[in-house]
């Protein structure tokens, strides 16, 4: 083999790195774009076509352009130049989140147009330079070999072995142990690495005032605390805050867990059995109705979601001889409520799987009270409210036993609770919704619905220990009121439309 031949290979290899690094770089941003806008906009169905649509139209016109680009002879320093530039706006994408978060959440736009405006202020530029490289340098490398099929066969298969990559090794690895942040002050560096052999031999100029944008970029940054993170605690599934809450206590002092955008429960400094929130005291309170009397004390309950651990965290206080199993799929929440939550779960059996499959692999095992506080945002999981898991609830319920179930949803039309009623009452005999106020206005409020073979009789349910209030069953307004229940769907696994059914909170600043 001739020292050309080998220099021909060994630049068409270092094409073939380039490609494949900055696909996997493309895919590193468009990962953690979901975590750096999930303190504002949290987390859904919409927020995800939001990223993936805005980067896959910037890698398009990328594409093109780069295509365009090496027909007129684009080369060596013109891909050192657009990766230089990928890594100065990859940069710039924190620069921009400060700027653009204040006037959003100000602007009360909806949570769909606001991750939209997010997402295309921080990476669509970003995607359209790394877009770029592949077709300026797989011509390059198709003028260097004349095996057309094997060069474009192999570039275009380590672009998507470098997006597979950089997929996996984010959601897996480099957002929950380095943060969000610091993975796009990283992912700017490799770019920049990525960009220096292609000056090689060129005017230094070009490298020293890169170098310069992107130090006066990094002091503007820190000067509004860009690299600063938001997140307590970044996990595989959220950025996870705690809050001072003492406000909303009666007295002392008290802490919010907020998981991305969502608050998930306020607890109180040194009084365990304190149920601030009155969805969560409803929940005991209908428990307390349906098991009177002493049989209330020694109940076996599930909590399919643990969150802040609020109410796992009275029960024990309340009633010591209570089984609590509480199945939570993010050991970091767990951790958290442990540390700044005054959580102690000692005495609790703690599973963390999701909360589904925990139920499915527990045999014949049964609880006296099931309840679902599991939220990916403001949406339940979507298989936390089929037909299916309303199955397998009762079938680990004993005969006389309990199902409750917290939903956020708009008001006057809850298009999610109806449905969740109608699919519930494929399975439960009865099924009824709850809530602290009548709103006067529309607005987002959280519905609590009851589920179980036994009559509750009174419209009105009284609280028997803690805050004094009351709730209100509200079926047959309710039922009365806005889309008809013949024209709503029955969720099952096979057709679960939940963003569909709460689109009016992402739609309009009712989910905000």
């Amino acid at each position: 083999m001739s020292d050309v031949s080998v220099a021909v290979r060994n630049r068409i290899r270092w094409y073939g790195l380039t490609i494949f690094l900055s696909s996997a770089i493309l895919l590193v941003l468009e990962m953690t774009a979901g975590r750096l806008i999930a303190p504002y906009v949290g987390v859904s169905l919409y927020s995800w076509t939001t990223i993936i649509g805005v980067i896959l139209a910037g890698l398009s016109l990328g594409n093109w352009l780069g295509g365009r680009w090496a027909d007129k002879g684009a080369g060596d320093k013109e891909t050192g130049i657009v990766l230089a530039l990928a890594g100065l706006f990859s940069l710039f994408s924190l620069f921009a989140l400060t700027l653009i978060a204040p006037l959003l959440q100000g602007s009360r736009l909806d949570l769909v147009s606001s991750s939209f405006l997010y997402v295309l202020s921080m990476f669509f530029i970003p995607s359209v330079l790394l877009g770029i490289p592949t077709p300026v340098l797989t011509t390059r490398a198709l003028r260097l070999d004349e095996r057309a099929g094997h060069i474009v066969g192999r570039m275009h298969a380590l672009a998507a072995l470098g997006s597979i990559i950089g997929t996996f090794l984010t959601g897996y690895v480099l957002v929950q142990y380095f943060g969000s942040r610091n993975v796009v002050v990283v992912s700017a560096l490799v770019l920049f690495l990525l960009a220096a052999p292609f000056f090689r031999g060129q005017n230094k100029a070009g490298a020293v005032a890169v170098a310069m944008a992107t130090l006066f970029l990094s002091v503007l940054i820190f000067a509004r605390s860009g690299f600063a993170n938001p997140c307590d605690r970044e996990s595989n599934y959220f950025c996870l805050r705690v809050v001072d809450a003492s406000d909303d206590a009666p007295f002392g002092n008290a802490n919010a867990l907020i998981l991305d955008h969502l608050m998930h429960g306020i607890n109180h400094e040194s009084e365990a059995d304190m149920m601030i929130s009155p969805y969560v005291q409803l929940m005991d309170e209908l428990v307390v109705n349906h098991f009177p009397g002493q049989r209330a004390n020694a109940l076996n309950y599930f909590f399919a979601g643990g969150g802040s651990y609020t109410q796992p965290r009275a029960v024990q206080a309340l009633t010591p001889d209570a089984r609590i199993t509480v199945a939570e799929l993010d050991p970091v929440v767990t951790e958290l409520v442990r540390e700044r939550m005054h959580v102690n779960t000692e005495g609790m059996r703690i599973v963390h799987r999701d909360a589904r499959t925990v139920l499915n692999q527990m045999g014949e095992e049964r609880f006296d009270v099931i309840i679902t506080d599991a939220f990916h945002d403001i949406a339940i999981p979507y298989h936390l409210v089929t037909k299916e898991y309303a199955q397998l609830v009762k079938a680990h319920l004993n005969s006389d036993g309990l199902y409750a179930t917290n939903v956020v949803d708009a008001f006057p039309d809850p298009k999610m609770v109806k449905s969740l009623i109608k699919t519930l009452q494929q399975v439960f005999t009865h099924v009824d919704v709850w809530v602290d106020h009548i709103p006067d206005a529309v607005q987002r409020m959280t519905y609590v619905i009851s589920a179980s073979d036994k009559v509750i009789d009174n419209d009105e349910l009284y609280a028997t220990r803690g805050f004094e209030r009351v709730w209100y069953r509200i079926n047959e307004p309710l039922m009365a009121t806005g889309t008809a229940m013949n024209e709503l769907p029955v969720f099952t696994d096979d057709y679960v439309p939940v963003d569909r059914m709460i689109a009016r909170l992402l739609f309009t600043d009712q989910g905000l």
